[in-house]
């Protein structure tokens, strides 16, 4: 064997140990690895979004039980205590005047029940409306759930590729600084240009440059996913690759991503809107009707005081009766307030065709995008091919003593930069398509 031979075999030793380092230093104890899925699961456990989201839920679910008290009876108690003074009573001129004594203590407890009868529809309709806005906020954490996910997503692929970038740039670097030596070995045997040397370390100092701004992604990147999922400072998250290698895209036509946008949580809510403005309506058309109502009271009271003089009794009596108010001015003052609802109700129904119309393009986007990144991805696959080919054909020149170093040492980068760059086509048609399942709230 040849010393060229054995110097090609210990590279590929010294590059295979540097590949296992490297990987050994990812699965530190501190680090975790997790699906996507597992990130949503967290998300919707730990998520201060999600929480907040969670409680408008629960509170307009108490809205919905406060409206319906006004199906109930209402039952008030009234008592009062008071000191009357003595009288003093004059003629007309404020002449003749006679002094009048006054029992002073004064009592009054009063016991009264009402029951709404007819409120022209304004409890239903009040009812509804908190019903409506109870589902308005489902949709509303709905569709902040969706944005989270996608946010979630796009973490999870950016700290992806940003690992596969360190790993690249730790590698080249360890192969500059070999061949850097080498070329430096090479220099004093008087076989090597002093520039080269220097061409080299300056791209060294590039790639460790590199290298530290991808570190500090890294660390920028995770920190928002740890603070975002709630998990204990110091984790650092891992993708799982084997997950986005197998995940699986449902093959769907743009015309059935463009139908399940009816189903979006923004077009639902567009549709909880409507709803909503056009309960509005039967309130303002409640107002201009007649309220009845039942009710029934007890008082007692003293002393009497519409005698003269006074009777230092208490006196006691119930009374019950139908009761019927109207307000006038809601004829006039209504009519205006219908009219602002109608226009109220054109603008929403406007806003909901522009919503459609908006997801309708973000669709036709999102799926043209999906077509180019499979083309990218055969396009890849084709490229990735050339390299290895191109690689195994500079490495037998290199056995050979027909190629330098610097020409296996670049195969061998160009190699593994498009197989890095596959990697990225790869999460490139995944984060499109959870970009289509976002748009039409199925993430």
């Amino acid at each position: 064997m040849t010393g060229r031979n054995m110097f090609f075999i210990s590279r590929i030793i010294s590059y295979s140990l540097l590949i296992l380092f490297t990987f050994s230093t990812c699965l530190s104890a501190q680090e975790q690895v997790l699906t996507l899925q597992e990130l949503f699961r967290l998300a919707d456990e730990n998520s201060k979004s999600i929480r907040m989201h969670q409680l408008a839920i629960e509170e307009a679910e108490q809205g919905i039980k406060v409206a319906q008290n006004a199906y109930l009876p209402s039952l008030s108690v009234k008592a009062e205590a008071s000191y009357i003074g003595d009288g003093y009573m004059t003629d007309r001129d404020f002449s003749n005047g006679v002094h009048a004594d006054m029992p002073h203590f004064g009592n009054s407890f009063v016991v009264k029940a009402e029951q709404v009868i007819y409120a022209g529809g304004g409890i239903k309709s009040c009812v509804k409306q908190n019903k409506l806005q109870k589902q308005a906020s489902e949709q509303t954490y709905l569709d902040n759930r969706q944005n989270l996910r996608f946010l979630l997503a796009g973490y999870y692929l950016d700290l992806f590729q940003l690992r596969n970038q360190e790993l690249v740039y730790q590698k080249n670097i360890e192969q500059t600084r070999l061949l850097v030596k080498d070329m430096q070995a090479a220099y004093r045997q008087g076989t090597a240009l002093k520039s080269d040397i220097t061409r080299y370390e300056l791209q060294l100092q590039n790639l460790e440059l590199k290298r530290t701004s991808t570190t500090n992604k890294l660390n920028v990147l995770n920190h928002e996913l740890v603070t975002t999922l709630g998990l204990e400072e110091g984790i650092r998250i891992v993708p799982d690759t084997a997950y986005l290698q197998h995940q699986l895209i449902e093959e769907r036509a743009e015309k059935e991503w463009s139908e399940g946008i009816q189903e979006a949580p923004v077009m639902k809510l567009a549709d909880i809107e409507i709803a909503l403005s056009k309960n509005q309506k039967n309130l303002i058309k409640a107002e201009r009707r007649p309220h009845v109502s039942f009710s029934i009271t007890n008082e007692f009271t003293g002393p009497i005081l519409v005698e003269v003089p006074p009777l230092n009794n208490n006196f006691t009596y119930w009374f019950m009766g139908v009761g019927v108010s109207y307000n006038i001015d809601a004829l006039f003052k209504g009519k205006r307030k219908l009219k602002q609802a109608d226009i109220t109700l054109m603008k929403l129904q406007e806003k909901r065709k522009l919503a459609e119309e908006e997801l309708e393009n973000k669709v036709h986007e999102a799926y043209v995008n999906l077509q180019e990144a499979y083309i990218r991805l055969r396009t890849q696959k084709k490229s990735v091919q050339l390299a290895h080919e191109n690689f195994n054909i500079v490495r037998q020149r290199y056995v050979n003593g027909l190629a330098l170093i610097t020409d296996m040492l670049d195969a061998s980068n160009t190699q593994l930069d498009m197989e890095l760059q596959l990697a990225n086509y790869q999460v490139g048609i995944l984060y499109q398509y959870y970009l289509l399942k976002k748009i039409v709230g199925t993430l």
